[in-house]
């Protein structure tokens, strides 16, 4: 690995910028075309996010711009790289795999650059492409080491299986689960997720990451999963698999906690729980691990839903906020039905707003844990920005550029 790029390099890189600017996912839509004509490959990544929602081939198009805009100066992006590796170890990428991506991320640069794509051109990018290459193996080979020799650790798959299921409300089922093999898993950090290989009939081969929505006990994990039945949206085939065929000694191959979204436990100040709809589900991982390690650290939990149908979990946050007096929950349901009882259900009618916020936490000292959908982390995350909580107190869960919500 050379220790620096050349010059030369760095100047290619960035004067073709412009270009795949203009040409918007053109390249990473042509990469991905070549590289999924190897089954092998295909099979290592999310389809949903590519055929399905087209949401990779938009992030790693900024990815791609953002290093070559920054390609003299990549600490600047440190976090996106750490992302990119923590979904590579869940996926189990192997740096027997990424000469596949050079191939096909040069090859798609000359199909779409064209006469432009000069030879001078193509091996400065190889050389940016294996230099950033280089970092990520390092880096993730890292993870690797320290997974497999933590208590409970592992890499690759391993099979875990359905100890009970819960239906937490009309779209949202929890399942338990439990290693085959009867040994140990390891303690996750609250707010990572789990990555699973599903073999869906009429599907094929999926692989779907769901967030762990409970406190770390070493011996199983809970994921709570939303069936996607969105109209005019495809339904989700591996949610509803979930759904209506995972039942108790259902197997599934399971890697291991990965995410660099999660709660800091050396932090004992005070700390905002915030989400939207199923993205509740790393935020009850939070709020129980706060909960029971009795800290007293002051926590937030704030949730918004829109009705009691489709609320999860909102009993069992209230209960834990009776058994400590550091904790206080605060439910908005958008359209409450009914059955819906203000000061039972739910605590406010509409929407969470950052104006709310601020009235009702301390926005300048508390950290603040977001997820939810994306108009949902939009609002929020540009709006507690704007009302004085800074940027480092904001961490979210979101899939793509960050950029995109402080810009709402």
């Amino acid at each position: 690995m050379a220790d620096a790029l050349s010059d030369r390099t760095i100047d290619i890189v960035k004067a073709t910028i412009p270009a795949l600017e203009k040409g918007g996912t053109a390249v990473t839509d042509r990469m991905y075309q070549i590289l999924f004509t190897n089954p092998d490959i295909r099979d290592l990544f999310n389809q949903s996010h590519h055929g399905e929602t087209g949401s990779q081939s938009k992030a790693l198009t900024a990815a791609v711009i953002a290093y070559g805009r920054n390609i003299d100066n990549l600490g600047v992006l440190a976090s996106r790289v750490e992302r990119i590796t923590q979904k590579h170890v869940a996926l189990n990428i192997l740096p027997e795999h990424y000469h596949f991506v050079a191939e096909a991320l040069l090859g798609a640069i000359k199909d779409v650059l064209g006469d432009a794509a000069t030879d001078e051109v193509l091996e400065a990018w190889g050389e940016a492409y294996w230099f950033l290459a280089d970092l990520l193996m390092a880096r993730e080979s890292n993870i690797y080491a320290r997974l497999a020799a933590a208590s409970g650790g592992w890499n690759g798959w391993r099979d875990f299986a359905v100890e009970s299921t819960e239906l937490e409300s009309e779209v949202i089922r929890s399942f338990i689960l439990v290693p085959t093999d009867g040994q140990a898993v390891m303690r996750h950090r609250p707010g990572q997720y789990l990555t699973f290989a599903l073999d869906v009939p009429g599907a094929g081969h999926l692989k779907r990451n769901y967030s762990i929505s409970s406190a770390p006990d070493g011996r199983s994990y809970r994921i709570s999963v939303k069936r996607e039945t969105r109209p005019g949206v495809p339904p989700g085939l591996a949610s509803n698999w979930l759904h209506d065929h995972a039942a108790p000694g259902t197997v599934l191959k399971v890697a291991p906690p990965a995410g660099e979204f999660f709660l800091d436990e050396k932090d004992d100040g005070p700390v905002v729980l915030l989400s939207g709809g199923v993205g509740l589900t790393p935020m009850m991982s939070m709020l129980e691990t706060i909960a029971r390690s009795g800290s007293g650290r002051p926590v937030w939990y704030i949730h918004g839903a829109e009705n009691g149908r489709v609320h999860a979990m909102g009993e069992h946050a209230r209960a834990l906020a009776s058994q400590a007096r550091n904790i206080t929950v605060s439910t908005f349901y958008n359209t409450p039905v009914q059955d819906d009882q203000l000061g039972v259900h739910y605590d406010e009618p509409g929407l969470i707003t950052a104006d709310w916020l601020a009235r009702n936490t301390p926005i300048q000292e508390a950290a603040y844990y977001l997820c939810g959908p994306r108009p949902f982390l939009r609002a929020m995350v540009g709006g507690l920005a704007r009302t004085g909580v800074p940027l480092g107190s904001i961490h979210y869960e979101f899939f793509g550029p960050a950029d995109e919500l402080l810009a709402a």
